[in-house]
């Protein structure tokens, strides 16, 4: 059986390996997915953040559905979350097609950007359980009124970060609600991050691609590989000690990200 024209194996294959990362760590798919497309096949970092954009809306949709149905998502701090990313990635859209991306200075701003998210997202992932242990000792320090403007605020920077790198919505995003919601199941914050991911990424996405951004046929090929890859990694939980994994992609993260500023 042959594969369709619009299907790259390797892509797929790229898909696939990112998938399976993905379901077996939880770390964010951007996170790799983004980077390997721009310094392994050279695709235009605009083209790379907006195609994987709608990517992780399209796999994330699947995560919400399966997190509602377990009652796992506080969608109260989805609502405030949402509150200052859909705005903030609007107005950062308008602000992309104003400065006439695709263009050099646009590809040069993503870029940088891209390299600062994968930055910042290496100690997240890295201390996650120090900053657990650090929020749960903070708890009630500060009031509901303040924790819900902080939501806002948090999810304005989110909106911001993700719209240029496709990159934040998930571990950076999820060590901010951890110290946002010391009181909250961890299982809820996970849940509420992945919500929010989900309208955040489509808005984001179907922005791009208004701009011209998107290579469907890129997307179609990542996901062919994707999907399947989260489904064998998530069986594959706990085969490799939770400490190596966050060493390991903390690593990676730093690596690429200093080599894509």
């Amino acid at each position: 059986m042959h594969l369709p024209e619009s299907i790259n194996l390797l892509y797929v294959l790229s898909g696939l390996g990112v998938g399976f990362l993905v379901g077996m760590t939880g770390v964010g798919g951007g996170s790799l997915m983004t980077p390997l497309l721009i310094l392994l096949f050279k695709v235009h970092p605009q083209s790379a953040v907006g195609t994987d954009l709608l990517y992780a809306a399209l796999t994330k949709t699947v995560g919400t559905l399966a997190h509602g149905r377990r009652q796992s998502v506080e969608w109260r701090v989805v609502g405030r979350l949402a509150m200052g990313s859909i705005p903030a990635t609007i107005l950062t859209i308008g602000m992309l097609h104003w400065a006439g991306s695709p263009s050099a200075q646009v590809t040069h701003v993503i870029s940088v950007a891209l390299g600062i998210a994968l930055l910042i997202t290496a100690p997240s992932v890295l201390f996650r359980q120090r900053l657990q242990t650090l929020s749960r000792q903070k708890a009630g320090s500060v009031s509901p009124a303040m924790t819900g403007r902080l939501t806002t605020l948090l999810g304005a920077v989110l909106g911001i970060m993700v719209t240029l790198s496709s990159v934040g919505a998930g571990a950076i995003g999820m060590a901010a609600l951890i110290f946002l919601y010391p009181r909250l199941e961890l299982r809820k914050l996970v849940g509420s991050d992945i919500a929010h991911a989900v309208p955040l990424t489509a808005i984001a996405g179907m922005g791009h691609w208004w701009i011209g951004d998107i290579d469907v046929a890129l997307l179609t090929s990542l996901l062919c590989g994707s999907i399947p890859g989260i489904i064998l990694g998530s069986l594959c939980i706990g085969l490799v000690p939770d400490r190596a994994q966050r060493f390991i992609l903390a690593a990676i993260l730093v690596t690429v990200g200093l080599k894509v500023v």
